[in-house]
């Protein structure tokens, strides 16, 4: 299905304030796309606007909690009124947890899948119907490599990565025909300030495991998608490995994680930014990456391959001849 290039769309980002969010809409704006940003944080909304605008950018803005049922309407109408509507939809929007599912109430697995699971279904909705009365466009859904295998101590939040992929998968068959790709992007562990922001009941500061990678892996595979449709994009090669190492040995992935998994994602003593801590029921301080300073992968080579299998494949086809041709040479 023909998909606008870049610069002639206009994008609906939620969670835009924020890590993978703000990276996209950055992205997309170097790209010469114009934005509409979505998030409740209203005093980072605004200061996002002055400056992309300052820097020649379109940008429209929504303050929104993508858990409540009509946020969407509204943000479609605020796309409409900026800029006559939309192109494509990115439900990035998500919170967490961090601990045990016998220590997170009831409660607060309620919030994190009103806002991760909800957030995207009404999200999907709407952008299905709007899309629909265009002749197409693009769904980009933030799913995670958790949704391929849980994590120890994130188990709300694999859940409703889980889920996600169900409602992506579905959502994918029932548009078929219309002209709108649907795709679910699944970032492994990305430098953003999630683990600041979740909330916490381990002993330790939380953190991500190693390898981590920049946010703006997560926006190339995103408005790669916005312009081509995909069913999958992996952002991160380190995350991928894991999935592949529970679907060839669960068990042997489960003792690993029961051995190192909690450790992997604790920093003693180092909390990082107190303003950043606990945006469950609130937002909290937004920024791009975490406040710690971490190694991360600025690009992923197994995100590259997925855009360019043809190429990819290709490249490993002449890799194969040149090799056979050595070994013969070698035999006689």
């Amino acid at each position: 299905m023909p998909l606008k290039p870049l610069g002639e769309q206009v994008i609906v980002v939620t969670g835009a304030t924020s890590g993978n969010g703000l990276a996209i809409t950055e992205r997309a704006m170097r790209a010469g796309a114009a934005v509409v940003a979505v998030a409740r944080n209203e005093a980072a909304l605004a200061a996002l606007a002055t400056r992309l605008t300052a820097a020649g950018g379109r940008i429209a803005t929504c303050a929104a909690d993508v858990a409540d049922a009509d946020a969407a309407e509204r943000i479609v109408a605020a796309a409409v009124t900026a800029f006559g509507g939309f192109d494509a939809w990115v439900n990035n929007a998500g919170i967490g947890t961090y601990g045990t599912l016998e220590q997170v109430p009831p409660a607060d697995h309620a919030r994190v899948f009103a806002v991760n699971y909800f957030g995207t279904l009404h999200g999907s909705l709407a952008a299905a119907c709007h899309l629909r009365a265009r002749g197409g466009g693009a769904i980009v859904n933030i799913g995670s490599i958790l949704g391929d295998r849980a994590i120890i101590q994130q188990g709300p939040y694999s859940a409703t990565k889980h889920a996600v992929q169900a409602l992506t998968d579905t959502l994918r068959m029932e548009l078929a025909g219309t002209g709108i790709s649907v795709t679910l992007v699944k970032p492994g562990a990305i430098d953003t300030p999630f683990p600041e922001h979740a909330r916490n009941f381990m002993d330790q500061p939380p953190r991500l495991p190693q390898p981590l990678y920049t946010p703006d892996v997560v926006a190339d595979a995103v408005l790669f998608a916005c312009a081509h449709p995909r069913r999958t994009l992996y952002a991160g090669g380190g995350g991928l490995m894991s999935v592949v190492l529970a679907r060839l040995a669960p068990g042997i992935a489960d003792r690993v994680m029961e051995l190192a998994g909690t450790r992997a994602q604790q920093r003693p003593g180092d909390a990082g930014d107190p303003a950043r801590r606990d945006n469950l029921d609130a937002p909290r301080r937004d920024a791009l990456r975490g406040s710690r300073p971490l190694p991360a992968r600025g690009s992923s080579s197994v995100l590259q391959m997925q855009k360019h299998p043809v190429v990819t494949l290709a490249a490993g086809l002449v890799a194969a001849g040149v090799v056979l041709a050595a070994r013969r040479r070698a035999g006689r």
